[in-house]
């Protein structure tokens, strides 16, 4: 699949594409905790066929955690579907809502290496990445430095940490003029005397407080912003849904910790690395919410202009939201085509050094 650097494919959905359905619900058959370092373990599952194409979910956030709903992304009897949620989220511990949680050994680059003695723990020699808003940062991370254990990025609502898309979105540089109403919220609960450019630090200090009533508060504030604007159309029970103090502390924390560092990343350091991915021959679909506000197109467009060989899938009436129905049966158009990749030779045991 490849296409010139001058003329980016633009795919629109087929005229029924909204009338996908994920597949059936169905349980793991395996599951555990991964010793991974720093006092942390991670949570994984394995779900689908044992002998299908491997795929690895990359849930968003960072701080999200998986959902059963999420290995319904892929056709079970075609895949070995792997979920986990990363550091200090979901099942994974310790929990980055606890007081006494640290994050200093909580940074993308942790992640990458987690997922990489995740695959070796597996025995699994290469596998399908898919990852949407954050999960498509970690993934375009993973891909970069591992290419050789990528056959496939499946990736949604491209976020890549550049500056740009956190100014956009968190300091008053776009997003809060289309909705001034969620926005003058944000404002509110981040208190006194905040300028624009000034609120991921404001809310790094209220998040990091051990105090219940001041942490509580910013945390839900931090999230209803995000549940408010990531459909196209307001969608009340995922906005009831993220104000659990447990989940909204963990989800607002780690989110704030990964975007006042950047993500220990030069900006634009996943596009640019995007030539790996060329490089490789790494296949891909991209598919992109056309009125995306937490992860503007323009970030796609990006990628893509970077990563020619991927398939850039424009859903036309949809927001960010992974459920959104257009991007949600373009997501199952893609991992269904990719399934024909068939699956990998085992990786085996490593070799005696």
């Amino acid at each position: 699949m490849s296409h010139p650097t001058s003329s980016p494919t633009w795919t629109r959905p087929r005229p029924d594409a909204g009338r996908r359905r994920p597949y059936p619900p169905i349980e793991p058959y395996a599951t555990g905790m991964l010793d991974v370092g720093d006092g942390q373990s991670v949570y994984y599952e394995e779900c689908g066929n044992p002998d299908g194409l491997p795929a690895v979910f990359l849930h968003g956030g960072p701080g999200g955690g998986c959902s059963p709903w999420h290995r319904r992304c892929f056709d079970p009897a075609r895949y070995r579907i792997v979920l986990t949620d990363q550091r200090g989220c979901g099942r994974s511990r310790p929990p980055a809502w606890a007081p006494e949680a640290d994050l200093s050994a909580n940074t993308t680059w942790h992640l990458v290496a987690d997922l990489e003695l995740l695959r070796t723990h597996l025995g699994i020699s290469s596998w399908l990445v898919f990852g949407g808003s954050w999960g498509s940062a970690l993934a375009l991370a993973y891909a970069e430095r591992h290419p050789e254990h990528v056959l496939a990025l499946v990736l949604r609502g491209i976020f890549t940490l550049r500056a740009r898309e956190l100014d956009w979105y968190y300091e008053g540089a776009g997003a809060d003029m289309i909705y001034p109403d969620q926005w003058e919220a944000f404002v509110a609960a981040a208190g006194p005397d905040v300028a624009p450019g000034g609120y991921i630090r404001r809310y790094h200090e209220l998040l990091g407080d051990p105090d219940p009533a001041v942490h509580g508060p910013a945390a839900r504030a931090w999230t209803t912003w995000e549940a408010a604007t990531s459909t196209l159309l307001r969608d009340q029970n995922h906005i009831d849904e993220v104000q659990d103090p447990a989940f909204a502390t963990a989800f607002a924390r780690i989110e704030n910790h990964f975007f006042i560092h950047r993500g220990w990343m030069e900006d634009g350091q996943l596009i640019a690395g995007a030539d790996v991915l060329a490089a490789h021959r790494i296949p891909g679909t991209i598919v992109q919410g056309r009125y995306d506000i937490p992860c503007p197109m323009g970030t796609a467009w990006a990628l893509h202009r970077a990563w020619p060989q991927a398939e850039l899938v424009v859903t036309p009436a949809s927001g960010h939201a992974l459920s959104e129905p257009e991007t949600l049966s373009a997501l199952l158009e893609a991992t269904d085509r990719m399934a024909r990749l068939g699956p990998p030779t085992p990786a085996g045991p490593a070799p005696a050094s």
